[in-house]
């Protein structure tokens, strides 16, 4: 007698492109193809096509769970007397490098802001919150940057702990991708936004392999998360991709840490990134980033072309 077959189960919705699409019903286009050249990231084949596809429907989504979130904090003032601070609403953007995290995220602050119920929208990402490169020598983690381990996260816990308490004004610090740093003495303030969106890889993590379990989670934060996702042979493609696009212009500037690299030949470029992607940024996505996918409320998938081609979105 053979076992009945056990339905497959799973936590996620999952659409398609089309039929996210439909979810847009009437929200409108507010960005404008020059609103667009300015948040697209390099080497991001990003066009209104795919912010009205995929952004607007994420944006109305996101609309009514801030709009959800409003509705209950004025009910909890009611029953407390009017004793409690309004806070932010925190999205968390994850997902690899090189997969347009970034892009997701200036996207959809920009398309937020425009709505009229929260038109205050914060973007900050991780990467101000990487320790001093002179402290990841010390530590001899300078080839582990980006890994869990060489984040400040007690400093980024306690920035989230700050929003969250109605704190009337938090500072978070500032990183160049120029110098490849945490840049001294500088800051952004943040003064109660109606939306903050927290970018970087690995917000979504639990903790760091090694480590004492914390108490907080920078998760127990997050009222929604989202995880953009595409597969490993696309992502490392585009990583190779925008580093010799880099290699022919950001990395020419006298200032930039990959100053070095700008006399390489393509070859020796191409090699050059390829070795990093392969000792650096594909175990960190392996080990660290991709596992934290299922944690998402909702995931992006892109296809070769970067476009996104599925959404998947959890169950309530």
């Amino acid at each position: 007698m053979t076992a009945a077959a056990v339905p497959s189960v799973s936590m996620f919705v999952e659409l398609e492109r089309e039929a996210w699409r439909a979810l847009r019903a009437s929200t409108p286009l507010t960005l404008t193809t020059e609103d667009l050249d300015g948040l697209r990231g390099l080497g991001e084949h990003m066009d209104l096509e795919e912010v009205a596809d995929v952004y607007l429907p994420l944006s109305r989504l996101l609309n009514l769970q801030v709009l959800a979130a409003q509705r209950l904090w004025a009910e909890q003032q009611a029953f407390l007397g009017g004793t409690t601070q309004k806070v932010p609403f925190i999205i968390a953007i994850a997902g690899s490098v090189a997969v347009g995290k970034s892009t997701t995220a200036r996207i959809l602050q920009a398309l937020l802001a425009r709505w009229p119920d929260h038109p205050r929208v914060e973007l900050v990402t991780t990467d101000g919150f990487l320790f001093p490169n002179r402290i990841l020598t010390e530590r001899g983690l300078m080839n582990r940057k980006g890994f869990p381990e060489s984040y400040d996260r007690r400093a980024l816990v306690r920035l989230l702990a700050e929003l969250k308490a109605g704190r009337a004004e938090v500072t978070a610090p500032v990183y160049s991708h120029l110098v490849y740093d945490v840049v001294p003495e500088e800051a952004k303030v943040i003064r109660q936004p109606d939306i903050l969106i927290l970018e970087g890889l690995n917000v979504l993590q639990s903790g760091v392999v090694g480590q004492r379990i914390p108490h907080t989670f920078l998760s127990d934060f997050f009222d929604f998360s989202i995880y953009v996702d595409a597969s490993e042979q696309d992502i490392r493609r585009w990583y190779v991709d925008r580093f010799l696009r880099l290699q022919q212009t950001a990395f020419r500037d006298e200032r930039s840490y990959f100053r070095r690299f700008s006399d390489l030949t393509p070859e020796q470029a191409t090699a050059m990134a390829e070795n990093i992607w392969g000792d650096i940024n594909g175990p960190n996505l392996a080990q660290n980033i991709a596992p934290t996918r299922s944690r998402a409320r909702l995931i992006l998938l892109k296809g070769p072309d970067h476009k996104v081609k599925r959404v998947r979105l959890r169950k309530l």
